[in-house]
């Protein structure tokens, strides 16, 4: 049973990589810079 769940968290961490890298691939530097930001300008105060 150890053997399953092992598998199939390697075949879930092998599909989160594969979306990585072909995010990364098909994005342009400039917007993979935009959604790196998103978490540093959410706690911005809209009124300063």
């Amino acid at each position: 049973m150890t053997y399953f769940i092992f598998a199939g968290d390697m075949l879930v961490m092998a599909f989160m990589t594969i979306v990585v890298v072909w995010v990364s691939l098909r994005s342009s530097a400039r917007q993979i810079e935009e959604a790196a930001s998103i978490s540093l300008n959410d706690e911005r105060d809209p009124d300063a």
